[in-house]
């Protein structure tokens, strides 16, 4: 029998069937005062009634936390395990992190069974150490601000200044969201929040410096910028998905991520939007706003996508793909713009890739604008691929429009079709390099790129000079 609905309860009394009629659901509207202890009780009371409750916060107020939930110690608010509607009204949630005695804790955390509706609310401060959501993962830290293992809404909120951190493995800096119900995220700003793999063993990882989701996500007229996803130098780690990291169905639309960072010193950065979602599972779809000025630097690694790195099944539509950068002193930096994994299929239309760069002094350095190395499933159709620029000095740099491989595992294949290459730069394949397998130009415009338009001589059927 359900908590929240009492169903009507059949009986047969003196032959005959009468209808005991359902309980009537509790709605409430409570007005929290600016007190940490009344937003406690608030939550605990909401959780323990049936039906819809909505905390009104304080206006303006600063809902201090000094000390996390006595039950359960890895976050601040006690579990959300109703359907509750948090209405902060320019209000603002935190970890009071200043004295050194305050425990680290994440801010929120909804339970499978909750339903959590965040308006208006600034979160700010968590930091993460557990992960809830998957209790039996030791050692793994998820959702620094807020993890959902639910459902969950937020809008016209802010999410900032919180800390998912491990010496295992960790994800969702600012949110975590494995919960299967179904989450979105709309008119809210993801910044400055951060994920951290602080351990010493080899091959570590931190992902999601904003926003990972093990579960279907919508995002929707937001910004996610200045995150970052970091780990420990030297350990051949890896760092991905600065501003969010997808393994389950994601749409974003209307989106601005910007100047988010990822950093592996002798290890692996990837892409500000990272993509991972198996088959099964659906496709990240990118559509509108823009991909901008963000970083993946390794020094001595291997850094694959300034923007957008994808290894699944990916979308783009109408995007703003600029200023991006890849950057590997000493190692290997692949796809300014975009990387194309070995296992991904990307479909990228109506697009501007613009002005992006690959970087590796004494190294190798490629695809400024799209780099599709490994075997990847890349279709271009309508784009502008524009004054992107390879540069490896002392080293190798090829493809400054565009960088095409076979693979390995798959021969993979470049299609492109009525796009515009011009004005990009590389060492060799100004406009186009293509090294091997299967590329196929359909009534493309390749001029004006430097010090050539493709490379090597002839390997381009339909391009010249």
């Amino acid at each position: 029998m359900s908590r929240r609905h009492v169903p009507v309860v059949l009986a047969l009394v003196t032959g005959s069937l009468v209808a005991v009629p359902a309980q009537a659901a509790h709605a409430a509207t409570v007005q929290v005062p600016c007190s940490v202890p009344d937003l406690v009780e608030a939550v605990n009371t909401a959780n323990a009634t049936p039906g819809p409750d909505t905390l009104r916060l304080a206006r303006e107020c600063t809902y201090k936390l000094r000390a996390p939930d006595p039950a359960h110690p890895g976050n601040g608010l006690p579990v959300i395990t109703s359907e509750i509607i948090i209405d902060g009204r320019g209000a603002t949630i935190e970890r009071d992190g200043h004295g050194k005695k305050v425990p680290k804790f994440r801010i929120i955390y909804v339970e499978n069974t909750g339903d959590l509706t965040l308006k208006r609310t600034t979160i700010r401060g968590g930091y993460a150490t557990d992960c809830p959501a998957f209790p039996d993962a030791v050692g793994i830290a998820c959702g620094g601000g807020i993890s959902n293992n639910g459902k969950m809404k937020i809008t016209h909120s802010r999410v900032t200044g919180n800390t998912s951190a491990s010496r295992i493995f960790a994800q969702g800096g600012g949110i975590d969201s494995p919960g299967s119900a179904g989450s979105s995220i709309s008119d809210t700003e993801v910044n400055g929040n951060h994920v951290v793999y602080d351990g010493d063993a080899a091959e570590g990882g931190a992902a999601g410096g904003g926003i990972s989701n093990d579960g279907p996500l919508t995002v929707t007229g937001s910004r996610l910028t200045g995150n970052t996803a970091t780990v420990t130098p030297r350990t051949r780690s890896i760092a991905f998905g600065s501003a969010i990291i997808s393994f389950f169905g994601t749409t974003i639309r209307d989106t601005v991520v910007s100047d988010n960072r990822a950093f592996a010193r002798e290890g692996i950065a990837r892409g500000a939007v990272a993509n991972g979602i198996p088959e099964e599972f659906g496709r990240l779809t990118l559509t509108g706003g823009a991909v901008s000025d963000n970083v993946s630097d390794a020094p001595q690694g291997l850094a694959q996508g300034g923007g957008i790195a994808n290894n699944a099944l990916m979308t783009v539509t109408g995007v703003k793909i600029s200023g991006n950068r890849a950057v590997a002193k000493g190692g290997t930096a692949r796809g300014g713009g975009i990387r194309v994994g070995p296992f991904g299929t990307l479909d990228v239309e109506d697009s501007h890739i613009d002005a992006n760069t690959a970087d590796a002094p004494e190294g190798t350095a490629q695809g400024a604008g799209i780099d599709n190395p490994e075997g990847g499933v890349l279709r271009a159709e309508r784009n502008e691929i524009q004054r992107n620029t390879v540069t490896a000095k002392n080293g190798t740099a090829q493809g400054g429009g565009l960088y095409h491989a076979q693979g390995v595992l798959r021969p993979g294949s470049t299609t492109l079709e009525r796009n515009t290459i011009t004005h990009n730069r590389a060492g060799d394949g100004g406009g186009i390099f293509k090294a091997s397998g299967v590329l196929t130009l359909k009534g493309d415009v390749v001029r004006d790129n430097r010090p050539n338009n493709c490379a090597p001589s002839g390997a381009v059927p339909g391009c010249t000079g």
